[in-house]
């Protein structure tokens, strides 16, 4: 093997090194010398690409730009989208409670489980989120259907106590078109929630800001599903 060959080989490998630590990408690109030193001198910045909340553009930010974001904080209104949204999920594991006794459809009683198992862990995140804190945190009591303790409330999607009785009230087909109808307004209500979250200049701190956008795209994505099941029954 030549000595050209032998460089090309050695070349290669610390490209690789360096495409896994993400440093020297420069040198890989064939800049030279010259553009490596342009990256470590700081005389070229990178520019960093935000995602926009959701349903917002994302943003292509500069050195000055990153600069000059505020320090990452939680704020008053993750506090209460939290606890807020732990009632809300309360209210939705309250609905899957009473799928085993008033439906024998197989994919309505598979929904409610993976509703369930979902919400469930992510009271179970919330709660954890305010403790560490040191915030008050709603208590789930899931043999009462309902969470106790601060950010108690009507918020957006919930069903009010006639919506209730008649979901407990119904059967078979008429409970499943029901369920669905009302779980896919009470997801709608957690999309408005989030909304509201980032309105109210909340979710800057990183984890909160990760677990908004988690229910973000995971309620729309429940949504979709339940309304395929929900026309597939009405249509």
């Amino acid at each position: 093997m030549g000595n050209g060959a032998l460089r090309h080989i050695n070349r290669g490998v610390a490209c690789a090194a360096a495409a896994i630590t993400g440093l020297g990408l420069a040198a890989c690109s064939g800049g030279g010398s010259e553009q490596v030193e342009r990256q470590t001198t700081g005389e070229v910045a990178p520019n960093i690409v935000q995602p926009g909340a959701p349903g917002k553009p994302t943003l292509t930010l500069s050195a000055a730009d990153l600069a000059n974001l505020p320090k990452e904080r939680y704020t008053e209104a993750d506090v209460g989208f939290m606890q807020g949204m732990i009632h809300h999920h309360a209210q939705a594991l309250r609905m899957t409670a009473l799928v085993p006794r008033r439906t024998d459809s197989a994919d309505i009683r598979l929904l409610a489980r993976r509703i369930d198992a979902s919400q469930v862990t992510e009271i179970e995140q919330m709660r954890r989120w305010l403790t560490t804190r040191g915030e008050p945190a709603p208590i789930l009591h899931r043999a009462h259907g309902h969470a106790h303790g601060i950010g108690q409330g009507q918020m957006p999607g919930m069903l009010n106590d006639t919506q209730l009785r008649k979901l407990e009230g119904a059967r078979r087909a008429a409970f499943d078109r029901l369920f669905l109808r009302y779980m896919i307004q009470h997801h709608h209500g957690a999309l408005v929630m989030v909304q509201r979250l980032y309105a109210d200049d909340g979710g800057v701190e990183s984890e909160a800001d990760a677990f908004a956008r988690n229910v973000d795209a995971d309620q729309m994505i429940e949504i979709e599903r339940m309304q395929g099941m929900l026309d597939e029954r009405t249509n």
